[in-house]
Parts: C-alpha cells; sequence; structure tokens
C-alpha cells in the first residue's frame, strides 16, 4: 500500500502531541494511551484524533483508557470525532468540536495574488491586537491570533489592520494556521490573501502547515490555498461518577 507522505507528517505531529508512546494504526483502527501530559486535548480531558483511516486517543487516567479502549473500539473509525456518536456511547460532560484537520505540501500550496498590500508585523503589535480586541470574544479565540508564535501578516484598510494571519508553531514540526478578518471586511478574500503569505512563510520554514477549522468559511479559505482535509479531532471531558459505572 502506498504511503501518503502529507498524511504521515500529520500524523507524526499528532504523536508527538500525544506526549507518550502511541502510533496511528497502519490498516485503520484505534490505539488508545493514557497520557496526563497529552497537548492532544485540554487538561483532564481525553483528545480523540482521526487522520486517514486511523486514529489516535489520549485520555488523563487508565480507567478512562480502559473504558475508551473498550466502548470506541466498536465504532467505525469515521465516527469517532463525530460528537453525537460518542455522546450516544459515553458519558460526556462537555465535549469541543469536532474540528477538520487540513494540511499542505509545498507541491500543493496555491498561493493566492494579493489584491492588497500584505504588510508583516511583529506578534503582539498593538495594531494587530487592536484588530483581536474589536472582535467576539468567539471569533478572537477561534482565531488563535492572540497565540501566535510567527509573525503576522496583515491587510490594513487605512490606518486599521482588517485581516491579519500567523501561526504556532506545534511540536517544532507543525505551523498551525490563524486567521482573523474584521467583520465588516469579510467576504471580499482578505482572509486568503494574508493566509496566503503565512503559509508561504511556513512552508520556507521547513513547517507543515495545519488548517484546524469548524466553519466552512474557513475550510473553503483552507481549499483554496490548497489544503487537503485528511482528518478531524474532537475533545471530550467524561462525567467523573458516571464513568466509575462504566468501568
Amino acid at each position: 500500500m502506498a504511503v501518503d507522505p502529507l498524511l504521515k507528517q500529520a500524523q507524526g505531529v499528532w504523536e508527538t502531541l500525544a506526549a507518550a508512546p502511541v502510533s496511528f494504526p497502519l490498516v485503520g483502527g484505534l490505539n488508545v494511551v493514557t497520557s496526563p501530559a497529552s497537548q492532544m486535548a485540554p487538561p483532564s480531558w481525553a483528545g480523540i484524533v482521526v487522520l486517514g483511516e486511523s486514529g489516535i486517543v489520549t485520555t488523563p487516567t487508565d480507567r478512562e483508557a480502559q473504558v475508551l479502549r473498550r466502548i470506541l473500539a466498536g465504532m467505525p473509525t469515521s465516527s469517532l470525532t463525530s460528537s453525537e456518536a460518542v455522546r450516544a456511547v459515553l458519558p460526556v460532560h462537555e465535549v469541543v468540536g469536532p474540528a477538520v484537520l487540513g494540511y499542505v505540501s509545498r507541491d500543493g500550496f496555491r498561493p493566492v495574488p494579493a489584491s492588497r498590500s500584505v504588510e508583516r508585523l511583529a506578534r503582539g503589535d498593538q495594531d494587530l491586537m487592536a484588530l483581536v480586541k474589536s472582535v467576539s470574544p468567539e471569533d478572537a479565540g477561534e482565531s488563535g491570533m492572540d497565540e501566535i508564535t510567527s509573525a503576522a501578516f496583515v491587510v490594513r484598510k487605512g490606518a486599521d489592520v482588517v485581516a491579519a494571519a500567523g501561526f504556532q508553531v506545534w511540536s517544532a514540526a507543525a505551523a498551525h494556521l490563524c486567521v482573523l478578518t474584521a467583520p465588516e471586511e469579510r467576504g471580499r478574500e482578505l482572509a486568503r490573501q494574508v493566509a496566503s503569505a503565512a503559509v508561504a512563510q511556513a512552508l520556507a520554514d521547513g513547517l507543515l502547515p495545519q488548517w484546524r477549522a469548524r466553519p466552512m468559511a474557513s475550510r473553503n479559505v483552507a481549499r483554496a490555498l490548497g489544503f487537503r482535509e485528511l482528518g478531524s479531532q474532537l475533545s471530550i471531558r467524561l462525567d467523573q461518577e458516571e464513568l466509575r459505572l462504566e468501568g
């Protein structure tokens, strides 16, 4: 069976984030591991990532690992990151996701010509932060712009930054893209232009660009740049009282 290099790279990123010895099964299936230090989900949560036909799961305790290993093993891999499907079989107290995971290679990248000048700013620049503060907390949190580790690539309208993109470096291998556009400027392809500049920088730095998205508008921006949707991610916090009964 031919190995998809982009898929293999993406799986390697998440295997590192698991912070415990675990790997995606070669031919479908699921591996579950106990890892309190996992970066696949918030602390004390279980993280589920499916890439290709295989998945890995990290849990904070052995008891959770035993329950998830037993219950999730009976589910189709395609359902593992469905919040409805997981809630139907597990005592889920809280959930984040699912989010689609997209990746692009140097050969697959489709740069978008900029119709406006794209400027480079230092992360944390006051003009960049003014954009972040101008949108709703939900939009700001979804974008992750206040957590970038790269420079920011921005477009202005007058003196104001109205679109920005950058990335967080994950595991010294992946560039997790962060993009934000002012609500009144959306629909004008500004997100594509600033994201294109950020992706170009990530590839120049030897990183694997990653696009994690829930809204279809965000997914469409990624697709326009050549990102391939290779999988999805779901984070769950289990009800500990019900979990004891499950065990």
